[in-house]
Order: C-alpha cells, then structure tokens, then sequence
C-alpha cells in the first residue's frame, strides 16, 4: 500500500513541482528557499499521504502547504510588516486573478496565476547572470522535476558535479537580487534568447549525445519538448517560441529511425520515413504555421524548422527540395551567422547543385578555430570527396572526425565509413 502511495506521490510530484516552486517564489522572491519549502510540503505528504491516503487534489494540497510554510517563514523574518504587505497584495492577486503585469511585453499570455508564474520562473531559471551548465542544470531541477542523479545521469557528470552548479546557481540569483518576474521591452528579446537557448541545448544533447555510448537520450527530447510546449502555452505571440517548438517536433519525429536494431546511427537520408512519426511532423507543421502566421522576419529556430519541414515534406530523400533547403541555410547564416551554420549550408549546397560547390564553402572553414576539434567538418568534407571520387582523400577525413568524436555509436560510423 506504502509503495504504491509513494508512487503516487512520485508521479504527482514531477508533474506539479514546478508549478509549485514558482507559485512559492513568487511570495518569498528566492528561488532557492522556494525549492527549499517545496521540498519541505514533499516531505509532508510523504508522512501523511501513507496513513490519510491521497488527498482528491494532490497538487492543491502540496500548493497550499508549500504556502503554508512560506507564510510561516515569512512571518519570523526580521522585515515582517514589509513582507506581510507583500503578502496581502499577492493573495488578493490570487483572489482576483489580474492580468499580469508583464502583459504589454507578451500581449495576450495567459493571465491565470499559475501560468504567470511559471514564466516568471523559466526566465529566472535562464537568467544570464547564470553560465549555460548552471541555467540547464537549474532548468531541468525546477521545471523538469528531474533529481540531481536525473541530470547527471544523463550529461554523464557526476552527481556532486551538478549538485554544485543547482548550489552556486541558486546562490548567484541571489546575491545578484535577480527579480522574480518576466523582463520587458528590449529586455525581453535579450533574456527569451537565453531561454530559448537552453530548452534548445537540452534538446539537442537529447538528439545527438555528446559523449557515452548511446547515440540518442530519449529523455532529454521529452523533456525539452515538455518546456517548448510550456513555453509556446504561456507566451502564445512570441514567433520564435513556435519556431523552436516546430524545429523539435520536426526533429524529434525522426527519432524511432534515427538508430538501428542493434542502436548503430542511421543517417538521414538512409531512413525508413515509413518508422517517422506522423503525429509528430504534425505538430510541427502546425507550430511552423504559428510562427509564420505572427508576422515578421522569421528567426534562426523558425528557419532551421523551416528546413526540417523540407525533410518532413519529402516522402523520400530523392524528393527533397534541396535548393529550398541552401536558400533558407543562406537566410539562417543572414539571421544568425555561424561557422555551424556555414557548415550546415555547404551540405545542403553540395546537394543542391553538386559536390564542388560544398567542398568549396568547407574548403574556407578547414582553418577556422571554433571547428578545429568539430568532428562533423572533416566528416562532411570526407563525404563530398568521396562523391568526387577521391577516395584516399576521404577516407583520411573519416579517420580524422572519428578521432574527435566523443561518442561512441558516432566514432563507430565514421570508422565504417574510413573502411568503406
């Protein structure tokens, strides 16, 4: 009975836990001690849940007693006449469900309190003030609910490592008296980068592994689709938001043919799209619409999903629409410039209008610094050789990119590819 209750709690507690943290920081403007008196309602159901049973709204009782003892400790600060008027105001926001106040910089987010301040916590979390580690680590304790064992299982860092980065984390944002709230004006598009930037790392170490033997962490896609989909809920009129969600549908879609029975890599234009999740390239179409439809300039996530629905499209990758494909690489290297975003284009140049054509853009990035230890430059530059039958030549790039790789199922394909 115990065990299936502590189940029960378990699962509550990964959906709600968020939820709960930021509606708690919201009263004591500390993310830390918010985590702190969450844990701390965890900890009371884990007493009473077992003996009382689950209550009908597991997520209100933890909510409320989470608040509970915020009211508590608030109450024995030193400035308790300044914090309990802060209080008063916050609980009759709650009553009256006002528009936000950031609502002039997302215009028609969602007004109810928990969607406010779940976005006030994802642009906490995300601050830059935090490095990329420490906002990723944070992000996937607070609003993915994962443990520190979670995350450092799987970035492949020890446990006390990503133990440290949530501390230091935690601690940064509050010596840096960093506000609870969502930024405005030209500060808004600074500090959503920054998120969008982290939901985007988090996938993409999900997609393609860094290091380890696995090619894919599935857990890590979900996830970051998790919080792109919470995001495109709480500011519905940001484009760039849609485009990121789109590009990871889109991408995540390809997951079930991206390895083979025995977990080896399957590149992309060797897959079976028949194993291609259709719900999911879907989704991201529709996403794609969002974006497109809010007007503007499309930015660097809705142009990379723009390039992923081209694949997407394709019911083989003899049909795929490469010229579209280099076009809108030259628009993404206008957008956001890059020697990743070069490398991506002389890809799909070199299939748009030939092998030379590639080699000649990778040719200008052989010496650039930021790729020198970039397994997938010499990769690519070895497969427009070999499509010019210069096999020696190739085969010498495939050895050289399986050398840089860190990962295991990547080094085995480019050794196939030296010996093929």
């Amino acid at each position: 009975m115990h065990s299936a209750t502590h189940q029960a709690i378990d699962a509550v507690w990964r959906i709600e836990s968020a939820k709960i943290v930021a509606g708690v920081a919201r009263m004591v403007r500390d993310i830390g001690v918010a985590e702190e008196l969450a844990q701390d309602a965890l900890v009371a159901a884990l007493e009473h849940w077992p003996r009382e049973g689950v209550p009908r709204n597991p997520g209100a009782w933890l909510m409320r007693t989470a608040k509970n003892r915020a009211l508590d400790r608030l109450r024995r600060d030193k400035n308790l006449d300044g914090k309990l008027e802060q209080i008063g105001h916050d609980l009759q926001a709650q009553e009256a469900l006002t528009v936000p106040d950031f609502v002039d910089a997302l215009d028609e987010a969602r007004s109810d309190e928990i969607g406010d301040d779940l976005l006030r916590l994802i642009f906490t979390a995300c601050h830059p003030v935090l490095s990329t580690e420490a906002r990723v680590a944070l992000t996937l304790k607070l609003l993915g609910g994962l443990t520190t064992h979670e995350i450092a299982r799987a970035y492949l860092v020890p446990e006390p490592t990503i133990a440290q980065r949530i501390v230091r984390a935690k601690r940064s944002l509050s010596e840096a008296r960093v506000p609870f709230e969502v930024p405005r004006g030209e500060e808004l598009a600074q500090r959503l980068a920054s998120v969008l930037e982290v939901v985007y790392l988090v996938f993409n170490e999900g997609y393609t592994a860094t290091a380890g033997e696995d090619w894919m962490r599935p857990a890590l896609c979900d996830e970051a689709l998790r919080l792109g989909r919470m995001l495109a809920e709480l500011a519905p009129q940001q484009s760039e938001v849609h485009g990121l969600v789109a590009l990871m549908e889109l991408q995540a879609s390809r997951a079930g043919a991206r390895v083979d029975a025995a977990g080896r890599p399957v590149l992309l234009l060797e897959q079976d799209r028949g194993r291609w999740d259709r719900l999911l390239i879907r989704r991201g179409l529709a996403a794609l619409e969002r974006a497109e439809a809010l007007g503007g300039a499309l930015g660097r996530y809705a142009l990379q999903a723009a390039i992923a629905a081209c694949h997407a499209r394709a019911p083989t990758g003899g049909d795929t629409d490469w010229k579209r494909i280099a076009a809108l690489y030259d628009a993404l290297a206008q957008v956001a410039p890059s020697p990743v975003v070069e490398l991506n284009r002389a890809v799909a140049v070199g299939m748009a209008f030939g092998p030379a054509a590639g080699l000649e853009i990778i040719d200008a990035l052989r010496h650039d610094k930021s790729l020198q230890n970039y397994q997938w430059l010499p990769s690519v530059r070895g497969d427009l050789l070999a499509k010019l039958g210069r096999n020696e030549e190739a085969r010498a790039e495939f050895k050289r990119a399986a050398g840089l790789a860190g990962n295991a199922r990547e080094r085995e394909l480019l050794l196939e590819r030296a010996r093929g």
